[in-house]
């Protein structure tokens, strides 16, 4: 049947799928034909200039010569049959050489020469089965740096060819078939770096009858030696006692052995290195069941053993007393696959160390592969236990030994213990009140089995909740609970609680959420329509947000009975909290207990809400706004002093004005300034002041009557103001230079901004920088009205003595005589 299982593995085998095919696309991309032959991709080694060469799967016939920069060559799953005498003598950076899968019958001496760097050959998959005619006297002279050999499925005999020569030697994989006692002779003992040796059935042909203490004389120094499914039935004691150096020991799949072969290998490595034990499928599957007993497992005790696997060996206990020799080393089982049953061993637990215990699939072991049925011989003495169940319990309560005092059952478990595997046991379980002995455990895995009663409680241990429920943003934890009427999630350490954590449990009454760390009500409650009590307190909320406001509304409206607890909590009556102060007074929710309630004002007072009406309306006294007040009497402010200075500066604008042009004009003049005003040089005897439509009168009769005739020097805009400057400053630099200013006075005098500007200006002269000393004089050059004049001439007129241009033969002798006069009187 479909399950969620089968969902989640074809979700993962799709995603591995799609990231296989995008890295398989990505390493296409690198290789590129080769420039040496078309039959070859190449790309480069990274990070240098040599290639790596994958001439595999090309029907080639015979080896080609390839350029020495080649690193890497494979030539796997081809037809080459012979290798030529020195076919690779230029190359020498070669480090990686893959034959594999060609029909290859010869290796003669010189078939490697010139490959001196070559580090790993694999020669596996051949048709090298003709012993000494396959393999030629030294075949191996020339590669005295290789490290890795590959020679499987060549051979089915017990034939080795010589490695004499290859000194460097660490991992070696071959084929290896004994009829009867199976011995790696002397030529095994020139290879001093050999550490692996590889003879696994399943990639070779392996056939190891016997093991006896000759088997391995000759490899004391091997770390990693692998015998699995080598057809072994039998492991005399001693055949590894000479292996001080081995880490890993893997004889799976030899399943003649029987279990009880398990104590002739632990005693050979009791003094060993031994880390990984692999004793899989040992035990055959049609054999009766097993027990593992104290003397398989106690020579352990002296090593550093980490991980031991005993999968498929139909075990159904353990005898007393045997787990408390595994070390403390020991951090890792996997038992899978086996009958276990109930017994006192499951009291042993307690002394284990281990970190992972993976127990899966203690169910019937006839889901093996056929191919780990073997013929084997008949032995007198089997040990077996037989039982009617077929897994590892059927029913809790048949474990009286293991309740306490109270009646609650305690399991004992490793106290390192962290995952536990427990899947596909055919378990058929009530859960009781259980509880388990101190341990680490973070994760057990009980599905495919059949829990059919949770009793419970499991244990008062369990308080990560309060971490989990945070996570569950879609709401799956209690999605299938539709008809649940009561949750208790008190005492959890629950931070948060995600918006859909409830979105099921429309038929929910009663919800305690007590002693928490909640901050407020941010999940969905308005469809629990049936609820009638809501159970916050102790928690840490300090205001309830104007969405949970709505939520408890909404539900309020249609159930009057709708009590909220709220006791104990840090509320707050504050200006931020003005909203929910009111909702207390307002809403038609029952308050539990409300008179209880205490909340901290924003003077850090507590303050009871028995009466929340009077704490509303201190709440709004503290809070009401001045905001508006303020803004008004700041723009007031603000706008009062903006006109106060318009106003000055309106007032003394022409000053402003004057002093800057002044400025400018002392900034510029390089000419010295002398200390007594008396004394100061004038460049211009008078400026005159008039409007561009006067110009025919200043420049004819006021020219010729004034300089001319009178000698006296004057200043005119159009012909003595310095280009390039501008106007304001000419006007200024003309003033300061000049000892009077005359003002030739006209209606077009009074329209002109420049002339008005001209005559400020000479005023502002006058009074900040010849100490009020008149230098204005006025020349009416026609009538103009009092009533036209603006008011700082007219006020002019009055305090002082102007000249009328009189404009006839008689008159004019007289007003030049007078106007020359005035002028040199200065």
């Amino acid at each position: 049947m479909w399950n969620i299982d089968h969902s989640y593995m074809l979700v993962t085998a799709f995603v591995l799928l799609t990231s296989c095919k995008h890295a398989i696309l990505h390493e296409i991309k690198e290789w590129k034909e080769c420039h040496f032959t078309s039959s070859c991709l190449c790309k480069n080694v990274p990070g240098s200039e040599h290639l790596i060469a994958d001439c595999s799967d090309k029907d080639l016939l015979r080896i080609a010569s390839f350029p020495n920069n080649i690193q890497e060559l494979s030539l796997r799953n081809n037809d080459i049959s012979t290798i030529e005498d020195g076919i690779f003598k230029g190359n020498s950076l070669l480090t990686t050489l893959d034959l594999s899968f060609n029909r290859i019958s010869q290796i003669r001496k010189n078939s490697f020469k010139g490959l001196t760097n070559l580090l790993s050959l694999n020669l596996s998959n051949n048709d090298l089965k003709y012993e000494n005619r396959s393999f030629e006297y030294s075949a191996f002279y020339f590669l005295e740096n290789l490290k890795n050999l590959n020679l499987k499925r060549n051979v089915y005999t017990s034939f080795v060819p010589d490695l004499w020569k290859l000194q460097s030697l660490e991992s070696l994989s071959i084929d290896y078939v004994a009829d009867k006692i199976a011995i790696f002779d002397e030529k095994f003992g020139y290879l001093k770096n050999l550490k692996i040796i590889d003879l696994f059935g399943f990639t070779g042909n392996c056939k190891l009858t016997i093991l006896t203490e000759k088997t391995f004389l000759f490899l004391p120094k091997i770390t990693h030696l692998n015998l699995s499914k080598c057809k072994i039935q039998h492991i005399f004691q001693g055949t590894f006692k000479l292996m001080r150096n081995i880490l890993e020991l893997d004889v799976s799949l030899n399943t003649c052995l029987r279990f009880e072969t398990l104590e002739n290998i632990t005693t050979d490595l009791q003094h060993s290195a031994i880390e990984i034990l692999k004793v899989n499928y040992i035990h055959g599957i049609l054999e009766k069941t097993t027990v593992l007993k104290t003397s398989h497992i106690w020579n352990l005790q002296n090593t550093s053993i980490v991980r031991l696997e005993a999968v498929g060996n139909r075990i159904q206990t353990i005898e007393s007393g045997a787990i408390k020799y595994l070390p403390e080393s020991f951090k890792s089982v996997d038992i899978r696959k086996n009958m276990f049953s109930v017994g006192k061993y499951l009291l042993d637990l307690t002394n284990m160390s281990i970190a992972s215990l993976e127990m899966a699939d203690n169910t019937s072991p006839l889901n093996v592969i056929t191919s780990y049925v073997e013929e084997c011989p008949i032995k007198e003495k089997t040990i077996t236990i037989n039982s009617e169940n077929n897994w590892l319990f059927t029913k809790l309560p048949i474990l009286e030994l293991l309740k306490n005092t109270s009646g609650k059952f305690v399991f004992p478990m490793p106290r390192n213990l962290i995952n536990v595997s427990l899947r596909s046991n055919n378990l058929k379980l009530e859960l009781p009140n259980l509880s388990f002995s101190a341990n680490e455990i973070e994760n057990i895995d009980l599905s495919d089995n059949v829990l059919h009663t949770w009793t419970g409680p499991i244990t008062d241990t369990f308080r990560s909740i309060g971490l989990i429920l945070p996570t569950d943003v879609d709401g799956e934890i209690f999605q299938n609970l539709r008809n649940v009427v009561y949750i208790n999630l008190s005492k959890n350490k629950i931070t948060n609680i995600p918006n859909l954590l409830f979105q099921k449990q429309r038929n929910l009454e009663r919800l305690d959420l007590s002693v928490n760390m909640i901050e407020d009500i941010n999940f969905k409650l308005s469809h629990m329509k049936k609820l009638t009590f809501l159970n916050l307190r102790n928690n840490r909320i300090s205001t309830l947000s104007k969405d949970a406001i709505n939520e408890l509304d909404s539900i309020a409206k249609t159930n009057t009975n709708l009590t909220i607890d709220l006791g104990e909590n840090n509320l707050v009556c504050n200006c931020d909290s003005e909203s929910f102060v009111k909702w207390i007074i307002n809403t038609p929710t029952i308050l539990h207990r409300r008179e209880e309630y205490e909340c901290k004002t924003s003077q850090n007072t507590i303050s009871l809400l028995r009466n929340p009406r009077e704490v509303f309306k201190t709440i709004q006294k503290e809070c009401m706004s001045y905001e508006g007040l303020i803004i008004a009497l700041t723009t007031g402010i603000l706008m009062f002093i903006f006109i106060l200075c318009g106003g000055i500066v309106y007032r003394y604008r022409w000053k402003l004005r004057y002093l800057y042009y002044m400025v400018k004009v002392k900034w510029h003049d390089p000419e010295p300034k002398s200390d007594n005003k008396d004394d100061r040089l004038y460049m211009y005897d008078a400026f005159v002041s008039y409007a561009n439509e006067d110009d025919t009168f200043v420049h004819h009769k006021l020219l010729n009557n004034l300089e001319k005739t009178g000698g006296i020097q004057l200043c005119l805009h159009r012909r003595n103001f310095l280009p390039g400057n501008d106007i304001a400053t000419n006007i200024t630099s003309a003033i300061h230079n000049s000892r009077k200013t005359i003002v030739i006075m006209s209606s077009n005098y009074l329209s002109s901004y420049w002339c008005m500007f001209e005559y400020n200006m000479a005023k502002m002269e006058s009074i900040y920088e010849r100490n009020c000393e008149n230098i204005l004089f006025l020349v009416f050059y026609e009538q103009i009205s009092a009533c036209d004049l603006p008011l700082k001439i007219l006020e002019l007129v009055h305090c002082q003595s102007y000249i009328e241009y009189p404009n006839d033969e008689y008159g004019d002798v007289v007003f030049w005589e007078q106007l020359q006069k005035a002028i040199k009187s200065f």
